[in-house]
């Protein structure tokens, strides 16, 4: 499943450096597992200050990536923080999950195009 919209991901990042969007790619893909970690503890913890400022931390590199489905999901979680609801937290962080892994593959063949 295409997460990406490669065309405006190249074209976004067309003018970069491309060591430097492989840099990018390469933090994002190393500190991600982290990063939802940290979600799920905050979701499981029901601390909803920690949840809204983690989910906006987390779409807003998400956003960078030109990735619909993350960048929604992600909106949708810190959202629920800031209004305290904890109904279908868990759905949505596991349907992040899903996407997040499908940004995650995107971004490793992207990669591959700024080493060339």
């Amino acid at each position: 499943m295409r997460v990406v919209d490669k065309e405006a991901f190249l074209d976004t990042f067309q003018y970069f450096d491309k060591s430097i969007v492989v840099e990018i790619i390469d933090i994002f893909i190393a500190e991600y597992p982290e990063r939802m970690a940290t979600i799920k503890s905050d979701i499981e913890k029901l601390d909803f200050d920690a949840l809204k400022f983690d989910a906006h931390s987390i779409k807003g590199v998400i956003s960078n990536f030109v990735a619909a489905a993350p960048q929604e999901l992600s909106k949708t979680l810190e959202m629920k923080g800031a209004s305290k609801d904890g109904s279908d937290l868990m759905e949505t962080f596991e349907k992040l999950e899903a996407a997040g892994a499908g940004l995650i593959e995107d971004l490793k063949e992207l990669k591959l195009v700024f080493m060339e």
